[in-house]
């Protein structure tokens, strides 16, 4: 198994709940999330970056 420090962009979302979800989804893309964090937001492009630690299955 490794870890993975990762950065990604998301969208903001109408509601907290909507939001959540979009971050769990694209972090599961690259492997299983340990712990994640909203890090910043840019309200004039409606993005929040999220860094997180995933864990992958060594291959």
């Amino acid at each position: 198994m490794r870890t993975h420090f990762i950065t990604a962009e998301i969208d903001l979302q109408e509601t907290p709940a909507e939001l959540l979800e979009v971050i769990e989804t694209e972090l599961k893309k690259q492997g299983e999330p340990l712990r994640w964090a909203v890090t910043s937001v840019d309200t004039d492009e409606q993005k929040a970056t999220v860094e997180a630690v995933v864990t992958t299955v060594k291959s």
